[in-house]
């Protein structure tokens, strides 16, 4: 699944193509015209924010929400430059004056009215981002420990209503960096330790933005010795969803 990094580098990539044009918009595949995004051709595109995961399209009273998952993402491609993937399988087409961008596949494409928008069930629940620039950890703490404490860390750092962007990746990452073992439930978690390791995740996620593909991963699919102290690297599912988590069985602790 996209987390938080991905989404802001799509973020730049999507502004830096279209903001500010006026975007002739179509929906090849059969899943965009039923989320009504033909209604947005020909309007101006004011802007593209992300939060956590998701990417709102900013086109005045009318936003355009899309949540990848799993399988979604957008391509940008020059005028005229040759697709990766078939146009009938394009969920979204976004035309600009010397670009378009293009969303395959993905959860979620809808059109909101941007006077619903703060109430909206998926995105006004979302917890602050964890890569927004006046990121406040104080804020973030407190909502963790507002949450069940019985909850193991692990699992708590993918709620996307404590904090946004975090997911397995990344939860993975900044439990190995701040050597905190994901499995210690919230109640035995310090603030000091619960605060490194979100710290951890955000500067990891910000790395990542800038390196992309070159970022490197320590734990993350990491099938040898943990690379810090030899011990041997673990990994089995987590939580309600079952997500797989990755840690050292003996630097962690």
């Amino acid at each position: 699944m996209a987390e938080g990094d991905t989404i802001l580098r799509a973020k730049r990539r999507l502004a830096d193509a279209l903001a500010g044009q006026a975007v002739a918009v179509s929906a090849p595949n059969p899943r965009g015209r039923a989320a009504g995004i033909e209604r947005l051709d020909g309007r101006t595109l004011a802007g593209v924010d992300a939060h956590g995961k998701h990417l709102p399209f900013d086109f005045g009273d009318l936003v355009l929400h899309s949540h990848l998952g799993m399988s979604g993402g957008w391509h940008v491609y020059e005028r005229g430059a040759r697709w990766h993937r078939p146009r009938s399988s394009a969920w979204a087409v976004l035309g600009g004056e010397r670009a378009d961008a293009v969303q395959f596949g993905g959860p979620t494409l809808r059109v909101l009215r941007a006077s619903r928008v703060a109430i909206d069930p998926q995105l006004a629940r979302l917890g602050p981002d964890i890569l927004a620039e006046d990121l406040d950890l104080d804020r973030i703490l407190a909502r963790f420990r507002a949450a069940g404490q019985s909850r193991t860390l692990g699992d708590a750092l993918l709620d996307q209503h404590l904090t946004a962007g975090i997911g397995n990746i990344f939860k993975s990452e900044a439990c190995w960096a701040a050597r905190i073992d994901p499995w210690h439930k919230l109640v035995e978690v310090s603030d000091d330790d619960l605060r490194a390791v979100l710290q951890a995740a955000r500067e990891q996620m910000l790395a990542a933005v800038e390196l992309g593909d070159r970022h490197r991963f320590h734990v993350y699919k990491h099938r040898g010795p943990c690379s810090r102290c030899r011990g041997t690297v673990r990994h089995r599912g987590q939580g309600d969803a079952n997500r797989t988590t990755w840690w050292c069985g003996r630097c962690q602790v």
